[in-house]
């Protein structure tokens, strides 16, 4: 099946390679200071498209989840991406020790895994990607673009023009 747009913002994957080429076209769409708020269950993707923006931006470094480290910084590309993993965190006041607040909306691209617990403490602009399992279809997943702000929907309308292009030329 591959990558599917199947409306403005929504996409489909068959596999996790899928998902790993959204990430890179989501890549040169991005600037400093672009927040991306990644939301979906456990082994649903998060930590694959997170590998396709590293890739996309050119750091060619592997990509885990950090979820014991809390934060991973891939600065061998065009921008630093600082990817976080807030599974962990049980309270807001935890932020503080992560070195979110250093870099959020400032430094390079942060991409949030599990940030929507702490949405009200973080920033009110940013690109939420949510990122869910079709039924009966184990490796398929649903991929909605939710924007949050100007900069968020200019973001959105770039990544879909990017798949829109990428879909045309296959």
């Amino acid at each position: 099946m591959a990558l599917v747009r199947a409306s403005e913002g929504v996409y489909s994957t068959s596999s996790a390679k899928d998902t790993e080429r959204l990430g890179e076209l989501i890549a040169p769409c991005l600037e400093e200071g672009d927040v991306l708020v990644l939301t979906g269950g456990l082994g649903v993707g998060k930590t694959h498209l997170t590998k396709g923006v590293a890739r996309g931006l050119g750091d060619g470094h592997p990509v885990t989840s950090p979820t014991f480290a809390l934060m991973a910084v891939h600065d061998g590309g065009r921008i630093p991406l600082f990817h976080f993993d807030l599974y962990r965190l049980q309270h807001a006041y935890e932020l503080e020790d992560t070195g979110i607040y250093d870099v959020l909306g400032y430094e390079g691209a942060c991409l949030l895994e599990w940030g929507e617990q702490f949405q009200d403490e973080l920033t009110d602009e940013y690109l939420g990607v949510v990122i869910s399992r079709v039924a009966n279809t184990p490796d398929a997943r649903r991929v909605e673009l939710m924007p949050h702000g100007a900069r968020a929907e200019k973001l959105a309308a770039a990544i879909d023009a990017a798949v829109c292009a990428s879909v045309a030329g296959e």
